[in-house]
């Protein structure tokens, strides 16, 4: 998402900073590519028209036009008004500990209700919560069984609904199933339609009177561009939405959702999906999104992910066998394990400053590497894993067979392994290492 709005924003900056001073003109040029970038990305006209204004009264001032690096300045000018029309601050979710908590998701069919139910309710496991998932959805059964697969997927229990029951019925039933079994938070999924009607507006504010839900989000697709604006404004205005969760954000969105909406609803994104597993889901922080449209990277991001998928006992024992110069093939297919769990490694490199998308484009990263490189490991002894000195041509070929690889990918690994292994006794010895190129 936001590749061509980078890119574009990209040259523009770029034309700036490579000038040593800025005039009015130059500035108003600059902001006019801006805007024509915003609109390419399915903004709302009157949002980007707005916000170039806002940007270009600031960055015509005396302060910037004098400045040694004006085109710097420009820039954080940029920055700070994409921050304000994303949101300004991200918001926090206090959710309170009661039997039962209760969070209602509205949307339209196709929205990725279902799937957002599962990763929600991950979301506040790991935040102290008890969930279960409720099927309010009484007028598709195949959506109350994707529910039910999602939950199962996800280690969460689903209450489906009875036959003559409305979607009141089933969430008042879930919270006596809630209380009995000592579940403190309920993920209502409520009925969608392929467009807004007033049958289903009718449905959703007759269970939102009689739940009375602590947080009502309303699931948008950020492939819809605008039309996520206009159902926004209508569900808004109906149920009064505490925010918005974007999905499909890992798609090939242009971004106008994300731009638009604050600025035209006054309500906030809180959350946005990244893909369809159920750990693809974060926490809406402006400021991060400004960065990466900008180019500017997510390291605080990258470090969260980290900090979640890193076991920090096995860092711990890690570090210590570094220092024995321990290290071995075993310790090696952990490592590769921690790293996937923090997602593709394209959108890893993405969050990085200084990553541009333009430069992942020509490069060949291939998730499924560490596929091979696991097999090839795991078609190993627990000798030749401990001690791949060992490891001659015939167990070479022997390996390749049993892991369905060819030779030369086994010795590329082992290669590997081994420049590895003297990277990390140049560092033990405090020098400079040299990174070993090149890729399964």
């Amino acid at each position: 998402m936001f590749e061509q709005l980078t890119d574009k924003i990209e040259q523009v900056f770029k034309g700036l900073t490579s000038r040593g001073r800025l005039t009015e003109d130059n500035i108003r040029d600059a902001l006019k590519e801006v805007r024509r970038a915003l609109l390419s990305a399915d903004v709302n006209f009157k949002v980007a028209k707005k916000f170039i204004n806002n940007v270009q009264e600031k960055a015509v001032g005396e302060d910037v036009l004098s400045s040694i690096t004006p085109g710097q300045l420009v820039i954080k000018v940029v920055h700070d008004e994409l921050v304000n029309l994303l949101g300004g601050t991200a918001k926090d979710i206090d959710l309170p500990f009661k039997t039962p908590t209760s969070i209602m998701l509205v949307g339209l069919q196709g929205s990725g209700k279902t799937t957002t139910s599962g990763k929600i309710a991950k979301f506040f496991a790991k935040r102290g919560f008890n969930p279960m998932l409720v099927a309010c959805d009484i007028h598709r059964p195949a959506a109350a069984r994707q529910l039910e697969i999602v939950g199962q997927s996800a280690g969460y229990p689903t209450v489906m609904f009875e036959q003559g029951e409305s979607p009141f019925d089933v969430a008042k039933r879930a919270g006596h199933i809630a209380r009995q079994s000592g579940k403190n938070l309920m993920i209502l999924d409520t009925a969608g339609r392929l467009h807004i009607d007033e049958a289903m507006m009718d449905e959703a504010e007759e269970l939102r009177r009689g739940i009375q839900p602590d947080l009502v989000l309303l699931v948008l697709d950020a492939m819809t561009g605008q039309e996520a604006v206009t159902v926004g404004e209508a569900f808004d205005q109906s149920l009064s939405v505490d925010g918005f969760v974007l999905t499909k954000l890992d798609g090939d969105a242009r971004g106008g959702a994300a731009l638009s909406l604050r600025e035209v609803t006054g309500k906030p994104i809180l959350f946005v999906g990244l893909g369809e597993k159920l750990d693809a889901f974060e926490k809406f922080h402006p400021d991060r999104m400004a960065g990466r449209i900008l180019g500017m990277g997510d390291v605080v991001s990258f470090v969260e992910k980290a900090q979640e998928s890193f076991d920090e006992e096995q860092a711990k024992k890690l570090e210590k066998r570094l220092r024995r110069d321990e290290f071995n093939l075993d310790d090696f297919r952990e490592q590769l394990a921690q790293i996937k769990k923090m997602g593709p490694l394209e959108d890893l490199l993405s969050m990085i400053p200084g990553v541009k998308k333009n430069m992942l484009k020509g490069l060949q990263i291939d998730d499924k590497a560490t596929v091979r490189i696991e097999a090839i490991i795991s078609s190993m002894t627990p000798a030749e894993r401990a001690n791949p000195s060992i490891i001659d041509g015939s167990r070479r070929k022997r390996i390749a067979r049993g892991s369905g690889n060819s030779v030369q990918e086994v010795n590329r690994l082992l290669k590997q392994f081994f420049e590895m292994k003297k990277m990390f006794k140049r560092m033990k010895k405090g020098k400079m290492p040299s990174f070993p190129m090149g890729g399964m």
